[in-house]
């Protein structure tokens, strides 16, 4: 009897890995993952990026099949920008040596970028042809990851995805959306926010696991995907959906510490090659998404 096909989940106990490995699970994967807390419904095994001997020491003993490199730092007011190159572009260098060298030949190797790459560009739709201009630490970490990881095409099936915004159940309250939810959820009288005059392409996180499973297998290697929704959403509109959905209105309260000078003032991705790739993704609706993050806040 032939095994499944084994998945390595970098970053598993991170938000977007504890909804990913459940979903791959019940697709019929074996799934393992490293992280520095729980990984839902697998092992977890610690491991350091910048520790390049922990890495190969992981890599040789799990073998893989397939990798979903998830694991970075990726809150943009990091106060320290030396970690996002440590842990972002050299830790992933460390993760794509320690693949090339593996006894059996990795299959698929997909490392998550961001959209951040694409920096302040006016233009109305973002696309993978765009050229990219970063205008923070973490986005040029990013970036830098990329070209680097270009140099390994010729050795490994890398497929690179760029993410835009996305969010749901789980996520931390430090980021945005989800800082909004909790204090609508605790019926906070009011709010300290950023620019909200700014649009952003917001996904569901279930939505970009599918695409992250339907990229997976597909043939895709050896370019940049975006992952997105396709449509920008203000972030005033989004907080009117949440006061709707929780029944009153907040007060907000434009903190000028929250505002960033260099702010992108529209973010909307190009679908087209992740449809190329792999077939058409389903969306959920963004109150959809809102309303359950609502329910999990209100539970918790």
């Amino acid at each position: 009897m032939t095994a499944s096909p084994h998945v390595l989940i970098t970053g598993a106990s991170g938000f977007t890995g504890q909804h990913l490995a459940p979903m791959l699970l019940s697709q019929g994967y074996r799934v393992s993952g490293t992280g520095h807390g729980d990984c839902t419904g697998v092992s977890c095994e610690p491991m350091d990026l910048t520790n390049a001997a922990q890495v190969k020491d992981v890599i040789t003993r799990l073998q893989p099949d397939y990798v979903i490199h998830l694991a970075a730092l990726s809150f943009v007011a990091h106060p320290t920008p030396e970690d996002f190159y440590r842990v972002n572009t050299l830790g992933t260098e460390h993760l794509l040596a320690a693949l090339a060298e593996q006894e059996k030949p990795v299959k698929k190797v997909i490392v998550a970028s961001t959209s951040n790459v694409y920096g302040r560009h006016q233009v109305p739709v973002q696309s993978e042809d765009l050229c990219p201009s970063p205008v923070n630490h973490y986005g040029c970490s990013k970036l830098a990851m990329e070209h680097m990881a270009a140099n390994w095409f010729s050795k490994l099936p890398i497929l690179i995805t760029r993410p835009f915004n996305y969010t749901g159940p789980g996520q931390l309250p430090h980021f945005l959306v989800p800082k909004m939810v909790k204090h609508l959820a605790e019926q906070a009288p009011k709010i300290e926010l950023g620019n909200l005059d700014v649009a952003r392409d917001i996904s569901d996180v279930r939505d970009i696991c599918q695409a992250y499973i339907a990229l997976l297998e597909s043939n895709g290697h050896s370019q940049a995907v975006n992952l997105c929704s396709g449509t920008g959403t203000h972030l005033k509109e989004l907080m009117s959906i949440l006061c709707d959905l929780a029944g009153y209105q907040i007060e907000i309260t434009v903190n000028p510490a929250f505002v960033r000078a260099n702010e992108i003032p529209s973010l909307r991705g190009d679908r087209t090659r992740l449809e190329q790739l792999a077939g058409p993704i389903p969306t959920r609706p963004l109150r959809d998404t809102l309303a359950d993050m609502l329910a999990a806040a209100r539970r918790d």
